[in-house]
């Protein structure tokens, strides 16, 4: 942070006289100096300890230290507790009546830290909204028809003949869980019932983030709620449940997957977030550096073969498969895709669930699809032979299929489906590509900084001081709008492996995975590790999560 001169001074003191803030809460908006910084500059002028309250976990025995109605009228958080002493983080070391009012009312000594006010309503909110003994109170902030859920179900008939009400406290409690989760970004909602406590986290870009959970006596009536909106039976305990949940938040809608299963302490609820609006990505947005676009263009405009995309659970294959739907789908071409469930519904294109229970299985569903004359297949995944066996024969009479496989690489695909049974000269004969993919976060662009990476990063990453010097390495320093993370939203990382005459010919002589991955790589594959280090120079994302999504690659 630099000085400030007299000449840059006076029209922010202007401003500051217009608004009737003080002149420092006009730079602080303005952006000039960081509020952190000011905090930090208070505690060092009364001499107090400055604390950062993002990573602070505080157990519920300091919190119960100050209810709650004193912590929101004095914007204070305890920070430590004894018998007859309290710590409390403030934002204004210099308000006395806030530490002399706080000692009359605890009856104790009152030490003070500093935190800016930001991250102390940021704790209350966090640490306070669901440790009220009222679930009336602790719901209030939640403005009418900020949520409407509109379900499978009944949802008016609790499955014992009585109606509930819209308003019923369960009911809004719940319907804030998911507002709250939408707002943040998360995919999905994890309701977990623990011993003595009932425990909902969320995973916002690939990361389980731990909510202040409502209190254990509720579970069993949250469960409840969310088993009749996604048509569940709520009699049934035993036995693991599915379902779906329409909803619209904000004007938007979403779609969520419910998963109910039984655990010691009660039953787990899973919610999967299905965001349609979200789902029109372009192949840009995807990851894509402009030669792998402009190769994966190519391959996905060809008339017929298999292209596969692999990738671990959570890889973003079927948000890469959808994309490519949408990149392609035509006026001119019939698509139909066969998937378990449908997850996003697209328009202009024909989707079939599968359903084990009544035996309209994959490969069945291949079967009936293909007399319906399509130009282009999607499978949701390649399970066994039977499926693998009809998609490539479909591939081989003029159609083109998409589907995806679980392994660790593109060239692995090739092994995986001979390993299942498929003739080595079907694969060679029908597969056009081959896609390995990763997600890693972004930097977030509005708290962006310059940053060094460290000697190993630079030496896992094969980044040489040449390179290093030129690239513009950032890291994000945390702000409100990345919820301090420092990442927002992710992106993919890619290793397109196009099959050619000479690696169809290795196929074809059941060469391992490692031969095909020479090959591949004297082609001028790009390694996983390789398209992430690209995207580490230009400054999209760091070293940590390019290391960390492709611990496997050896490259």
């Amino acid at each position: 942070m630099g000085w400030v001169t007299n000449d840059q001074l006076e029209p922010v003191r202007q401003d500051a006289d217009s608004t009737g803030e003080g002149v420092v809460d006009t730079l602080v908006s303005q952006g000039t100096i960081r509020a952190s910084a000011v905090a930090q500059a208070k505690a060092g002028y009364f001499n107090v300890e400055f604390m950062d309250l993002t990573d602070v976990k505080l157990p519920d025995s300091v919190i119960a230290a100050i209810p709650r109605h004193i912590a929101k009228k004095y914007n204070v958080v305890p920070i430590q507790s004894q018998e007859d002493s309290v710590t409390v983080a403030v934002s204004d070391p210099s308000d006395l009546e806030v530490s002399d009012s706080l000692a009359m009312l605890l009856n104790k000594a009152v030490s003070l830290v500093v935190a800016t006010e930001e991250d102390i309503a940021a704790a209350i909110g966090r640490y306070y909204g669901a440790k009220d003994d009222s679930v009336s109170k602790m719901i209030q902030d939640i403005t009418e028809g900020e949520v409407q859920i509109a379900t499978l179900g009944n949802v008016g008939d609790a499955g014992d003949g009585s109606a509930v009400e819209a308003d019923a406290p369960i009911i809004k409690l719940v319907n804030t869980i998911i507002v709250d989760a939408f707002k943040m970004r998360a995919s999905d909602i994890h309701l977990e019932p623990l011993a003595k406590t009932f425990r909902v986290r969320y995973r916002i870009d690939g990361m389980l983030h731990e909510m202040k959970g409502p209190p254990k006596r509720l579970q069993a009536s949250i469960i409840s709620r969310l088993k009749i909106m996604s048509n569940m039976s709520i009699a049934e305990r035993r036995i693991p449940q599915d379902g779906r949940i329409q909803t619209s938040v904000g004007g938007k809608t979403i779609d969520l997957r419910v998963s109910c299963l039984p655990t010691n302490h009660g039953e787990s609820i899973v919610m999967r977030i299905l965001d349609k609006e979200g789902l029109k990505l372009g192949l840009a947005e995807l990851g894509f550096f402009s030669d792998d676009q402009q190769t994966f263009e190519r391959l996905i405009a060809l008339p017929d073969g298999i292209l596969l995309v692999t990738g671990p659970t959570g890889s973003g294959k079927t948000t890469t498969l959808y994309s490519c739907l949408n990149y392609i789908n035509r006026p001119d071409r019939k698509i139909i895709t066969v998937e378990d469930p449908v997850e996003y519904q697209l328009a202009g294109i024909n989707q079939v669930q599968v359903s084990e229970i009544i035996g309209f299985t994959f490969a069945s569903a291949l079967r009936s699809m293909l007399r319906q004359a399509p130009n282009v297949v999607m499978l949701g995944e390649i399970r066994d032979f039977e499926t693998a066996s009809i998609a490539i024969n479909a591939s081989l009479t003029g159609h083109l299929v998409f589907s995806t496989l679980h392994t660790n690489d593109a060239p692995s695909a090739v092994t995986r489906l001979i390993d299942i049974g498929v003739k080595p000269f079907l694969v060679a004969s029908s597969t056009r590509a081959l896609m390995a993919q990763r997600l890693v976060r972004k930097v977030c662009k509005k708290c962006t900084t310059p940053f060094a990476p460290t000697e190993s990063e630079l030496k896992a990453l094969e980044i040489d001081k040449e390179s290093a010097a030129s690239a513009n390495f950032r890291k994000g320093r945390g702000c409100p709008d990345c919820s301090k993370t420092g990442h927002r939203g992710r992106f993919g990382i890619f290793e397109v492996f196009v099959i050619d005459d000479e690696a169809r010919k290795l196929i074809y002589d059941k060469v391992p995975s490692s031969v095909l991955r020479v090959r591949a790589r004297e082609m001028g594959m790009r390694t996983l590790r390789e398209d992430g280090r690209r995207k580490v120079i230009a400054g999209l994302t760091t070293p940590e999560e390019v290391i960390r999504a492709t611990v496997g690659d050896s490259a």
